[in-house]
C-alpha cells in the first residue's frame, strides 16, 4: 500500500515551491519504487483554494481527515499570510503528525509558521533569511544554517528561492531515487549540466 505525501494547499500558495516535488514523486520513471509513495492535497475544508499563480486546487482531505499511520511527509510551502498566522492551524497539524513519526517538509513562509510554534528550537534548519526568523521570537537562532536547504532528523527546511533543493532534500528523506538517479537529478536540475540529461536516461534504460 502506497504512504502518502500531503501537500497542504491554502489561499496564495506559492505554485513554484512545490513544482518539482509533486512531478517527479508522481512519474515513476527513475525511482527506486514506483509505487511507494503518492500524493494527496489537505486543505482546511475541500472548497477550491486559488494559488499564487491563480489556479484553483480541488482539496482531496480536510485536515481532520489526516491519518498519521497513511502519511510518509506533511510538505508546507509560502504563501502570502504564511508567516503571519495565515497557515497556524494546518502547522497545529503537522506538529502533531510529527509526533507520530510523519516527516514535515516547509519552504519559505512556512518555516517562519514552524518557527512560530517552536519546531526549530532545537533543529538545524534554514528559510529566507535568519533575520526572517528571527521576526518571530523564536528561541532557535543558534541553530540556523546558511544553505538552500537543511533536513534534519524529521523535518526539512528551505529558501523560497530554492526549490530545487528542496525537492533534493525530499528526495533523500523518502528514498525515491537510488544515489546515482539522485546525482544525475541534481546535475541536470541543480547545476542546469546536459550531461544530467544523458545519465538520467542512461539509467532508465537498465
Amino acid at each position: 500500500m502506497k504512504k502518502m505525501v500531503y501537500l497542504a494547499v491554502y489561499e496564495g500558495i506559492s505554485d513554484w515551491e512545490y513544482g518539482y516535488v509533486l512531478a517527479h514523486i508522481n512519474s515513476p520513471d527513475f525511482q527506486a519504487n514506483p509505487n511507494a509513495y503518492g500524493i494527496q492535497t489537505v486543505g482546511k475544508s475541500k472548497h477550491p483554494i486559488r494559488t499564487k499563480g491563480g489556479v484553483s486546487i480541488l482539496p482531496d482531505l480536510e485536515l481532520n481527515e489526516l491519518n498519521p499511520e497513511d502519511g510518509a511527509m506533511f510538505i508546507l510551502c509560502g504563501s502570502d499570510h504564511a508567516a503571519t498566522g495565515g497557515i497556524d492551524d494546518f502547522v497545529r497539524v503537522a506538529k502533531q503528525l510529527l509526533e507520530q513519526g510523519v516527516f514535515i517538509a516547509a519552504i519559505c513562509g512556512a518555516t517562519a509558521a514552524l518557527a512560530k510554534h517552536g519546531l526549530l528550537n532545537n533543529i538545524p534548519h534554514t528559510s529566507n533569511a535568519k533575520e526572517y526568523l528571527e521576526m518571530t521570537g523564536y528561541a532557535g537562532g543558534k541553530y540556523y544554517v546558511e544553505k538552500p536547504a537543511v533536513s534534519s532528523e524529521a523535518i526539512i527546511t528551505a529558501s523560497g528561492i530554492e526549490p530545487v533543493a528542496f525537492a533534493v532534500e525530499i528526495f533523500k528523506k523518502l528514498n525515491i531515487y537510488s544515489d546515482d538517479v539522485l546525482d544525475a537529478w541534481i546535475t541536470l536540475f541543480e547545476h542546469k549540466d546536459i550531461k544530467g540529461f544523458y545519465e538520467l536516461m542512461e539509467s532508465g534504460s537498465k
